[in-house]
């Protein structure tokens, strides 16, 4: 066996795989451009992110965001390194970002057939105290030959052609889906390329760990009550699960799909809708999820299946390894009779 030393010089990086899986599939190569675009304003809010501090980008940025959100400087640098790079790679006619009251239509010179929903910095309540952030986002393909509108947007989350998540975590980790499973990159600074680290990633079938907010507790449905009693004070004498909660989408989902487990942001009396975003949050979350062999559900409901009617709608979300979300639907089912 030969000794290659310590460094590959066979790397699979991630413009490469995306390159590779196109050929497979016969496309255009409009999606590979459009990932690789994706990718580098990943780059850039991972280096403003770790340079926060020096540049001056905690604190807040002074307003308040269409979904009543503080805004962070950071928020506002990433969304403008998200838009400027997808319309500066003529892939996209529409992009819906949380940051963005209204849906924006791309200048007919700069359009593709792509509409790009995303979330450029989630978390963003935790950039002060240097939690993990992250950036998400869902591609769907125009399905009509009409002027570009807000309406290409609101499409259910079986229409999704790739989605993904970045996590600015102890390191950054892109993870990656275009309908073939779903794979990981880390970015490796030494090249400043995304770089495969693990392939076909599949969640456990049941986990020991559970994720929600209980500081709504007060305002819980009885279903998300008995389902927590059930799992801190287990009947049939197993241990009870453990508690873990980030409060960043990005962190917490991360965590259910390597370690299994659930992560629950169901409705609540003071939020009978949900409080997650469907198109930006739930429904990239959803899909790779359902690639990694995992279950998104909202309780009567696959997430992926719901029929947005907004772009900033809100949905209750329950996803993680399928044998936790069923047991939680199976409680949801006994009480909504």
């Amino acid at each position: 066996m030969s000794d290659r030393g310590a460094f590959d010089t066979n790397v699979v990086t991630l413009t490469r795989f995306v390159l590779e899986e196109g050929r497979k599939a016969k496309g255009t190569g409009e999606l590979t451009t459009l990932l690789n675009s994706m990718c580098t304003a990943i780059k850039a809010i991972s280096t403003a992110v770790r340079k926060a501090g020096i540049a001056n980008l905690y604190g807040i940025a002074g307003s308040t965001n269409v979904t009543g959100d503080q805004v962070k400087k950071l928020d506002v640098l990433s969304n403008d390194l998200v838009i400027n790079m997808i319309k500066s790679s003529f892939t996209s006619c529409v992009l819906v970002s949380e940051e963005n009251d209204h849906a924006i239509i791309i200048e007919p010179e700069k359009r593709g057939k792509y509409v790009v929903c995303f979330d450029p910095l989630d978390g963003s309540s935790n950039i002060d105290c240097l939690a993990s952030i992250g950036t998400i986002f869902a591609v769907y393909r125009k399905e009509t030959d009409d002027e570009p509108s807000e309406k290409d947007a609101l499409r259910s989350g079986r229409d999704i052609v790739a989605a993904g998540y970045a996590l600015y975590g102890s390191a950054t980790m892109l993870v990656l889906s275009t309908g073939q499973g779903v794979n990981c990159f880390m970015l490796d600074p030494a090249i400043g390329e995304f770089t495969l680290v693990d392939r076909d990633v599949k969640i456990r079938k049941k986990g020991k760990i559970d994720r929600l907010n209980e500081g709504y507790a007060a305002h819980f449905y009885p279903d998300v009550t008995e389902y927590l009693k059930k799992k801190k004070f287990p009947e049939d004498g197993s241990s009870p699960y453990g508690g873990r909660y980030v409060g960043s989408m990005v962190a917490d989902v991360h965590r259910t799909l390597v370690y299994g487990g659930i992560f629950l942001y169901p409705a609540n009396i003071k939020s009978p809708k949900g409080k997650l975003r469907l198109l930006y949050e739930c429904n990239p979350m959803a899909f790779i999820m359902e690639q990694a062999g995992g279950m998104a559900t909202t309780g009567a409901m696959n997430v992926l299946d719901i029929k947005p009617d907004s772009i900033h709608q809100r949905a209750p979300v329950v996803l993680g390894s399928p044998d936790d979300v069923q047991e939680y639907i199976s409680i949801f089912k006994k009480h909504s009779k």
